[in-house]
């Protein structure tokens, strides 16, 4: 039986996937001047992050051309899921009730959200 491949990026390494995500591909540049608009990131910290996530297989780089385009080579509903599946059994113990009345206590919630849960 094929062992699933557990994915575990580092928040910065969702940060970034979540610009591409976002964005489909994109080049070390647009990655980095969209995270620059909501935290302090040297262009070269953004670079190694990025060659790291490539070396991980987080992302995939095209280098046909002088600048290279990163796409991410993992799913974004896969990802939350592990993270979420994750978040439950370690902090919920094993509880997804547990972990959606935690969310929905502090926050307000509409009735559009409530039913978007439900179903």
């Amino acid at each position: 039986m094929e062992k699933i491949k557990i994915i575990k990026p580092t928040e910065s390494e969702l940060e970034i996937l979540t610009v591409l995500w976002a964005n489909k591909n994109a080049t070390v540049r647009t990655v980095h001047e969209e995270l620059t608009k909501t935290k302090d990131a040297g262009y070269t910290t953004t670079l190694k992050l990025m060659q790291i996530m490539h070396e991980k297989g987080l992302v995939t780089r095209n280098t046909d051309s002088k600048t290279h385009i990163y796409t991410p080579a993992i799913d974004k509903q896969k990802t939350q899921m592990q993270i979420v599946n994750k978040m439950i059994t370690s902090l919920f113990a094993g509880s997804p009730a547990e972990m959606v009345m935690q969310v929905l206590g502090g926050n307000k919630t509409t009735a559009a959200e409530l039913q978007k849960i439900e179903d």
